[in-house]
């Protein structure tokens, strides 16, 4: 089969590195990463990633505790690094080729963000991590997946929950009545606030109309599933 998507942005939460624990790294769970991004790789797919940080730490906890805003957001950019270098080396760990870049100039362990530079990378095959954010306070991790994405001119955002395949009309952890959308358009999305993704990020989503995958994935082979064409998890946008 040939993919729907030949260029995508995978946006993973910090949380989603840490397994089990809660928090930090699990290796286990970087090496099932790898694999499932080496899977897309393999079937001919240009990835780029963006990675939060919340598996170390939220700069919008430590601002909602007396913390400058900036300042949190920026320790916050930073956690973004360190687990965007634990990926790059599960990922070289596994035989792919990968680059590291960061919206913040630390040049001794990632380039410096330049788009052409990015979207080269990509065309040579290699896997693009984008870390530290946008590289200014106030914005989300989401809306850095967005802005990237529209800067490399992705097809598609794959935005992996996990444990939660897709968008429901309320959180289905507490409510046993939530049910799950196929597909959802960004106004409504954002009418029904439903927290997904940011607003800023669904917005510049909508006007750059990216379509975004919403999926778990804790499935095994979704991520493949997904820019194959299958229809999994919950398509946002996608033709408005």
């Amino acid at each position: 089969m040939e993919p729907k998507y030949r260029r995508v942005l995978l946006k993973l939460s910090g949380e989603a590195l840490a397994g089990e624990q809660g928090y930090g790294l699990d290796p286990a769970v970087l090496h099932r990463i790898s694999q499932e991004i080496k899977e897309l790789t393999e079937s001919g797919v240009q990835v780029a990633l963006v990675v939060g940080g919340g598996n170390i730490w939220r700069g919008a906890r430590g601002s909602a505790k007396g913390m400058d805003r900036a300042q949190a957001d920026y320790m916050g950019m930073l956690a973004t690094v360190i687990n965007a270098l634990g990926l790059q080396d599960a990922l070289e760990q596994n035989g792919v080729d990968t680059r590291c870049m960061t919206a913040i100039e630390m040049r001794q362990i990632a380039e410096p963000y330049i788009r052409r530079r990015a979207v080269r990378h990509l065309e040579k095959g290699r896997v693009v991590i984008f870390a530290s954010g946008t590289g200014n306070p106030y914005f989300s991790t989401d809306t850095t997946a967005a802005l990237r994405a529209a800067e490399i001119e992705a097809e598609v955002i794959l935005m992996a929950k996990r444990g939660v395949d897709g968008v429901f009309s309320a959180d289905p952890a507490v409510d046993a009545t939530a049910t799950k959308y196929d597909q959802i358009g960004y106004l409504d999305l954002l009418n029904k606030g439903l927290q997904v993704i940011d607003a800023t990020a669904a917005s510049l989503c909508m006007v750059n109309n990216i379509p975004i995958i919403v999926f778990d994935f804790n499935k095994q082979g979704s991520a493949l599933k997904a820019v194959m064409g299958e229809s999994i998890g919950t398509l946002i946008g996608g033709g408005e």
